[in-house]
């Protein structure tokens, strides 16, 4: 199960979890389009498409839909890309660096060897402590918890 950690910082909310199943199969579960429609929305949501230009300044656009058929674009860009250790993405930006018209959070996330197993940590800071708590009670913990569960699942597969 992942484990909520307190931050010290009101507008950030984290969750880590170590998971027995080595940081490169992670990473690729998080960068490769084809494994990320297959893990990344808890049910009953589902990811339709995901386009990742995997480089700093590089675009992503992950597309989930809802069990009515409603899409919702997640678009964003790289912040950082360090293979298999480090991954950071914002929605502040569009494509090319245009601004986003409400940037909502950056996502910094992490895989770090340990005992033969990887720590993943995942970061989402906020702009403001409001929009936190938003993110907390649209249930941040629970429905990154269970994709979480479905990464893990999926990785422990390649």
């Amino acid at each position: 199960m992942s484990t909520p950690t307190s931050s010290a910082d009101p507008r950030e909310l984290v969750l880590t979890r170590l998971i027995a199943v080595p940081r490169e199969k992670l990473f690729r579960c998080w960068t490769e389009p084809a494994l990320i429609v297959q893990w990344f929305t808890p049910p009953p949501w589902k990811t339709i498409r995901a386009e990742m230009d995997l480089r700093a300044g590089g675009a992503s656009n992950i597309v989930m839909q809802g069990p009515d058929g409603t899409e919702m674009q997640n678009p964003g860009i790289y912040l950082e890309v360090v293979k298999n250790e480090r991954l950071v993405f914002t929605d502040a930006y569009t494509g090319a660096w245009v601004p986003s018209a409400k940037p909502f959070f950056t996502g910094v996330l992490t895989f770090e060897d340990e005992g033969g197993k990887t720590r993943y940590t995942a970061r989402a800071r906020h702009w403001t402590a409001e929009d936190a708590k938003a993110h907390e009670d649209m249930g941040f913990h629970v429905g990154w918890g269970i994709a979480t569960d479905q990464l893990a699942a999926l990785a422990a597969t390649l």
